[in-house]
């Protein structure tokens, strides 16, 4: 996609940290035109302020609620007649030994990265199948592509991000969609304030990354620079090996994940 005017864009979770940051990326490259899901309103009206020349419609809801999904559909067809870019970026985090997270943080981390973000791609289609140049764009993580110790049921929720994505670029083919993931590292956003995390990425440099993967038409966006890469490849080549370097930072991850949670 290499122009982003015109272009009606609906985000999930965008009146803050990496969607707040694409929004801003993509109003700099042209778009005009958002639709915001969000559970508080308030601070997605602030939106108006920041980029007085946007276009706003903001929709309160909840991406784990099925009703709130199809109100939020119903909400976009009164306003528009496709929707071009969805971008799922909703996401919450409850980090610990697994037998010390509640089953509830369990279930709402399902509900929200994974279900939630299936279920409103699934009502979005028949809107983003009569753009004639769209996309969607999957808001994972490195811990979707590396689970690590103290975040298996956020790392399981953002693997399947990924292989959501994997299915549905390979079920669109018929269709004008690119389907692109984004794998950010630990980013310096409000989700990230309770973990015990340094040299975090910027929002801007997710987004900045996000745009530039989306104008080259790139299928996946992994952030971390050559380590990241090396990483990947060392985990999926030899998973024991790979066992033992995180052994190394077992203690710092223990730390890090005691008190994460963003829900």
């Amino acid at each position: 996609m290499k122009n982003l005017e015109n272009k009606n864009i609906l985000i999930t979770g965008g009146s803050s940290g990496i969607g707040k940051a694409l929004i801003a990326e993509f109003h700099k490259n042209g778009a005009s035109t958002f639709a915001v899901v969000g559970r508080d309103l308030d601070k997605m009206k602030k939106l108006k302020t920041e980029f007085p020349k946007a276009t706003f419609s903001f929709i309160q809801g909840d991406v784990s609620k099925l009703d709130d999904i199809k109100e939020v559909i119903n909400s976009v067809k009164k306003k528009w007649k496709q929707i071009d870019i969805l971008i799922n970026n909703a996401g919450v985090v409850s980090a610990g030994a697994l037998e010390d997270i509640s089953d509830e943080d369990i279930i709402a981390q399902q509900n929200i990265n994974t279900t939630g973000l299936i279920l409103l791609t699934k009502h979005a289609l028949p809107l983003l199948k009569k753009s004639k140049d769209a996309a969607i764009i999957n808001i994972s993580s490195g811990l979707g592509l590396i689970g690590m110790p103290f975040y298996a049921t956020y790392a399981a929720t953002k693997a399947a991000v990924k292989q959501f994505s994997e299915a549905m670029r390979r079920e669109l083919k018929d269709f004008p969609i690119q389907v692109m993931t984004v794998y950010p590292t630990a980013t310096d956003t409000p989700m990230m304030e309770s973990a015990s995390s340094k040299n975090m990425d910027t929002p801007q440099m997710v987004a900045e990354d996000t745009l530039k993967g989306l104008k080259n038409e790139e299928i996946d966006v992994i952030m971390g620079g050559k380590e990241r890469k090396e990483n990947n490849k060392e985990n999926f080549d030899d998973p024991l090996a790979f066992d033992k370097k995180v052994n190394t930072m077992y203690d710092s991850m223990k730390e890090r994940a005691s008190k994460h949670r963003s829900m």
